[in-house]
């Protein structure tokens, strides 16, 4: 087995993960990632009573792990964006397959399952304020996916060309890449009453999503065109900035992984929700009672 030296798996001195600053025994099986720190005691706020194993800060990396009506679940804050994501990946891969006193691969892989809650702004104007949207497919903005082999095997490369072809996509930009979530998992978190679509996650909250304040973006009719896109049937339904690559690091880890999302802004509309905390919480409810 492939044993990793401290200059590639960093671990504290208390033998928890570098940044996440968790140790393996509290690592469940099923996870629940969250972008806000304090949406981790929401998560929690539903666990039974007295189940709560650990609960550690490091950064904006908060994770509790408990049990929600016998089904033990660690939630664990991302904070923003997909470089974010990459450590947490590769953090909880680590501390799921690897032997943290050996350093040595596992032999026997252990598969996680992993959810995304989150929040999006929606890009079609048939997706009101407030709906659950489940990303079927993540569209990377971000370009870390291109720093991992064999990146086109898991990434649907027919979507990613029509797409930079149609919107005139940045030459200089990250290439987009394109990956799907787990369809069992997407079967039993959306049901019949979830919204399905594809997902952007931007690099990005203003000119990335193009927003245009103090200076201008490169692509400045992008959403329209966005919008607009088309693929053997499916549609871009919304913007986040994480999914993406915890789709495609899952894939190529071998775990389950998906994202859905409250939709608490509507793009084509111009409008906002900023009181939207009660429905991510209904959200937050319905995915712990169907994980």
């Amino acid at each position: 087995m492939r044993t990793f030296p401290a200059s590639q798996l960093i671990i504290n001195a208390d033998g928890s993960a570098f940044h996440l600053h968790l140790k393996p025994e509290f690592l469940a099986d099923k996870i629940i990632l969250v972008g806000d720190q304090d949406r981790v005691n929401i998560v929690a706020s539903f666990f039974d009573e007295g189940s709560i194993e650990c609960d550690v800060q490091s950064r904006e990396f908060h994770t509790i792990t408990g049990k929600y009506k016998g089904k033990r679940i660690s939630c664990i804050s991302t904070g923003i964006g997909t470089d974010n994501c990459d450590i947490v990946m590769n953090e909880i891969d680590s501390l799921a397959n690897i032997d943290y006193n050996t350093r040595e691969e596992k032999a026997e892989p252990r598969h996680l399952e992993i959810i995304r809650i989150g929040t999006c702004g929606g890009m079609q104007e048939d997706i009101p304020l407030g709906t659950f949207l489940v990303s079927q497919k993540s569209i990377g903005f971000d370009g870390v996916l291109a720093f991992y082999h064999d990146r086109d095997k898991i990434a649907d490369v027919g979507f990613e060309e029509a797409l930079v072809d149609f919107i005139g996509y940045p030459k200089k930009a990250a290439r987009p890449y394109v990956v799907a979530a787990n369809p069992e998992l997407v079967d039993r978190i959306a049901k019949d009453d979830m919204m399905r679509g594809c997902t952007i996650a931007a690099n990005g909250f203003y000119g990335p999503q193009g927003r245009v304040l103090r200076v201008p973006i490169a692509v400045p009719d992008i959403n329209e065109k966005i919008s607009a896109f088309r693929y053997e049937g499916q549609r871009i339904t919304n913007y986040e900035m994480e999914g993406s690559c915890i789709a495609g690091l899952a894939l190529h880890m071998g775990h389950k992984a998906m994202t859905v999302c409250c939709v608490i802004a509507q793009r084509k509309a111009e409008a906002a929700n900023t009181d939207y905390k009660p429905r991510v919480k209904e959200l937050i409810k319905t995915v712990l009672e169907r994980f």
